[in-house]
């Protein structure tokens, strides 16, 4: 029988992380994302599940602690938001260039600087394109409902343990403070360390007999030796673009026009879509469920079909650089965003479209 919750974005990926077997959570707070390390503490997975759940000194202190336990083959998380996250940064590239899984929530609020603790999307460039030094991506996720936070926590694991490489989830101060029902997912055992040594040959597990070769490192001597590495995750990151790209589309049958948003955006953006229909304009709109795998084929395709695309972003315009090169100059995009944690209203999304693209 299905376990129906209310709660929080931030809870659910809390009950999410303890039933997807997560091993340890390692984090700092920060609004708007404090609830997660929060409800953890007060479920006491550790007693449940054996699941270690600790409030590091520093957010740098709980990702390289994120980083010793992904290298021993354990499911590892940290959470965070927007300039926690930037102090994460040199970890996280330890981690890709490591070659090891990871899962990362940045629940995004204003910024730059210290900023507001209100909603934003203004981290993805940090997240899409990278974030820290070096030739690397995450799988990034963009949940837009308490739902999806449950669901994308579990996919999160399985596409970074899939990969060896460490995935996000880019959340927005909306998503994760919003209250909706849930359906918790069913429980997943941890595993133990034989059977980590039996599916995982690279995890260290922590014993000094078995780390040669089994040695955790993102550091090449040779320049030979570090142009192979980064050929290994360009070949890597090919393979999660032409398997793992997710996306949803809503009227793009019959669409004249095309909204392209993720997130809180999205939601928004859908609820103009019915403005506008209502007016006699036919818009659709795609939302990036991946944003790294960004869904560049379908947003092509459907730039054979329509006059014109508007971006809706909380920020100054970041996807939409990925969705002109994904269209390569066919139709005019356009963006429309608000900034400093401002959430844009179905109205704002419909006099821009009008605007923008329409008239």
């Amino acid at each position: 029988m299905e376990e129906v919750r209310l709660m929080k974005g931030n809870e659910a990926i809390a009950h999410a992380a303890i039933r997807c077997g997560c091993d340890g959570y390692f984090g700092y707070p920060i609004t708007p994302q404090s609830e997660i390390m929060e409800t953890l503490m007060e479920l006491e997975p550790w007693n449940s599940t054996g699941m270690v759940v600790l409030q590091a000194e520093s957010e740098t202190s709980s990702i390289n602690m994120v980083y010793g336990a992904a290298g021993c083959g354990k499911r590892a998380m940290t959470s965070s938001s927007s300039p926690g996250v930037s102090l994460m940064q040199e970890g996280i590239s330890y981690i890709a260039g490591a070659e090891l899984p990871c899962v990362i929530v940045n629940v995004m609020r204003g910024g730059p600087g210290l900023g507001t603790i209100q909603p934003s999307q203004a981290d993805y460039f940090q997240a899409v394109k990278g974030g820290g030094h070096g030739d690397y991506h995450m799988i990034v996720l963009a949940p837009n409902s308490v739902q999806e936070m449950a669901d994308h926590l579990c996919l999160a694991f399985d596409l970074a343990f899939k990969y060896l490489t460490p995935a996000m989830i880019l959340a927005d101060g909306v998503i994760g403070q919003m209250m909706e029902k849930v359906v918790l997912p069913p429980f997943r055992p941890r595993l133990t360390e034989k059977e980590i040594s039996e599916k995982y040959p690279w995890a260290t597990l922590g014993k000094p007999q078995t780390r040669n070769p089994n040695i955790i490192n993102s550091l090449r001597l040779e320049s030979d030796e570090m142009e192979e590495l980064n050929l290994l995750l360009q070949k890597r990151y090919a393979q999660i673009e032409q398997n793992e790209v997710l996306y949803e589309t809503f009227l793009c049958e019959d669409a004249e026009y095309l909204i392209v948003a993720f997130g809180t955006s999205s939601r928004v953006s859908k609820k103009a879509v019915e403005l506008a229909r209502a007016e006699g304009i036919k818009v659709g709109l795609l939302r990036p469920i991946t944003l790294f795998p960004f869904p560049k084929i379908p947003i092509s395709q459907l730039a054979n079909q329509v006059k014109g695309m508007l971006t809706v972003e909380m920020n100054a315009g970041q996807m939409i650089e990925d969705v002109r090169l994904a269209v390569n100059g066919r139709v005019s995009v356009e963006f429309f965003g608000r900034m400093g944690g401002i959430v844009p209203s179905p109205d704002d999304v419909l006099d821009a479209l009008k605007t923008k693209i329409v008239n």
